[in-house]
């Protein structure tokens, strides 16, 4: 068998994933991205420069670890960058509602041996615009 047939066949048949996940729905909108849930809007968006695993990356810029980041203790701090940017980062305010910000930052405060567990609401995010 050829070897473009051969690659074709083995991602024929891996599993679907769930919606949420298939790269062809995450920039459905051209002004909003759909994902909602913390994990995938952090996969879509965040995980390019800060990696999978939250290690951060060096190279044509410098991308911090957000991996046991202690400024992350505070909700505000990483609210904040997410809506308005900063430096390399892009501001996400005007792609992300306030209830996607919520369920990133909250999954960014929750993995990568981060253990920041009060909970970052709607609400909160609304205060920073």
């Amino acid at each position: 068998m050829k070897p473009v047939l051969t690659l074709f066949a083995l991602l024929a048949a891996l599993p679907a994933t769930a919606q949420e996940l298939e790269p062809e729905a995450w920039f459905a909108s051209r002004s909003a991205l759909t994902q909602q849930s913390g994990a995938a809007i952090y996969s879509a968006v965040c995980a390019g420069c800060h990696m999978p695993d939250g290690q951060g990356a060096e190279g044509a810029g410098h991308y911090p670890a957000l991996a046991g980041n202690d400024r992350l203790e505070f909700p505000d701090y990483a609210i904040s960058l997410t809506i308005h940017g900063q430096k390399a980062m892009p501001p996400l305010g005007g792609v992300l509602n306030d209830d996607q910000i919520a369920e990133v930052v909250s999954f960014i405060r929750t993995n990568f041996g981060n253990d920041y567990a009060d909970p970052v609401t709607a609400e909160a995010v609304a205060a920073h615009r």
